[in-house]
C-alpha cells in the first residue's frame, strides 16, 4: 500500500510540476506564485509599450526628422510618404525583442497556451490606439491565417488565440466581431529573411485569398497578428481584402521589429521545424 501511495504521489508531483513550473522560462528565477504561465512578474513588467518617434501610418521608427514630414495626420516615414500602404494604420504594442520575443516564442514554438492571455492584453492595448478611427458599427477582426501544413504542425493559430483573448478584454467587444475562415493562406511561402523588398513582395504574391467575399464587401476589417516584421505579409493580406471589397483595413499586432532593433535579431531554433532560422514572423 505504501509503495502505491508513494507512486501516486510521484505522479501527482510530476503532473503539478508540468502544469505549474517552478522556474521562469525567460530569466530562470524561482516563481513565487502558482501559475500556468512560467514567466515571472519582473519579466512581464519589463515588456513595455513602444514609445515615441513612430510613423503615424505603418508604426515604423522614424530614424531622422529629415526623412519624415509632419502633416495633419502626424509624422510619416519616408516610405509611407512615397508609397501609401493598403491599410489605414498599423500599430503594435511593443518591440519584437528580449522578453516579449521570448514570450511569443513560448506560445508559438513551445505551445504554452496561457501566454496567449498576456499577449492578448497587449493586443487589446494596440487595438485601443485604432478605435477612434473606426467608422462602422461593427468591425470584423480577421487574424492572419496559417497555411494548412503549418496549422497541422502547430495545432493552433497563435494569431487567432491572441485575438480571442484580446476581444474578451475589450469593452467594445460587441463592436469587434472575430471572423476566422474569411481569409486563407493558400500556399506556403519561404522565410522573408535576407530577401529584398521586391523579393518579399513576390514571395507573398498570391499567398492569400478571401474565401467569403460577401462577408468582406463594404466592411471595415481589423487584421491582427502576433508580429509584424517587414510588413509584407499584412500588406498583402490588406491588398487582398481591399480587392474583395473591404472599405478599410487596419492592422494591430502584439509586436513589431523596429529599424533600430533589426540588427539585434539573432538566429533562433524552431523546434517544430528542426532547423535554424532567423527569429522572424510576418
Amino acid at each position: 500500500m505504501s509503495s502505491l501511495v508513494s507512486g501516486l504521489s510521484g505522479v501527482a508531483a510530476a503532473l503539478f510540476a508540468t502544469l505549474f513550473p517552478s522556474d521562469c522560462r525567460l530569466c530562470g528565477a524561482d516563481l513565487t506564485n502558482i501559475s500556468r504561465l512560467p514567466v515571472c512578474k519582473e519579466c512581464l513588467s519589463a515588456m513595455r509599450p513602444i514609445a515615441g518617434g513612430l510613423c503615424s501610418i505603418c508604426g515604423e521608427r522614424v530614424m531622422s526628422p529629415y526623412a519624415s514630414s509632419a502633416g495633419e495626420d502626424g509624422v510619416r516615414c519616408g516610405l509611407c510618404r512615397r508609397l501609401e500602404p493598403p491599410y489605414v494604420k498599423a500599430t503594435a504594442y511593443g518591440s519584437y525583442e528580449s522578453g516579449l520575443r521570448e514570450l511569443i516564442h513560448l506560445l508559438k514554438y513551445d505551445r504554452v497556451r496561457p501566454a496567449a492571455n498576456v499577449l492578448g492584453r497587449m493586443l487589446a492595448d494596440a487595438i485601443t490606439d485604432l478605435e477612434p478611427l473606426f467608422q462602422d458599427s461593427t468591425v470584423l477582426v480577421v487574424p492572419v491565417p496559417l497555411h494548412v501544413k503549418k496549422m497541422r504542425q502547430r495545432q493552433f493559430n497563435q494569431s487567432e488565440l491572441i485575438a480571442r483573448a484580446a476581444l474578451k478584454l475589450k469593452r467594445t467587444e460587441n463592436r469587434l466581431e472575430l471572423r476566422t475562415g474569411v481569409l486563407e493562406r493558400c500556399r506556403e511561402t519561404q522565410s522573408q529573411i535576407g530577401l529584398s523588398r521586391h523579393q518579399r513582395r513576390e514571395n507573398m504574391r498570391g499567398a492569400f485569398a478571401v474565401t467569403m467575399p460577401g462577408e468582406v464587401a463594404g466592411r471595415e476589417i481589423l487584421l491582427t497578428d502576433d508580429v509584424l516584421t517587414t510588413g509584407t505579409t499584412v500588406s498583402e493580406c490588406a491588398r487582398v481584402l481591399r480587392r474583395a471589397g473591404a472599405s478599410k483595413v487596419y492592422v494591430a499586432t502584439v509586436a513589431r521589429t523596429l529599424k533600430a532593433d533589426a540588427q539585434q535579431v539573432t538566429q533562433q531554433f524552431e523546434p517544430e521545424e528542426g532547423r535554424m532560422t532567423m527569429a522572424a514572423a510576418s
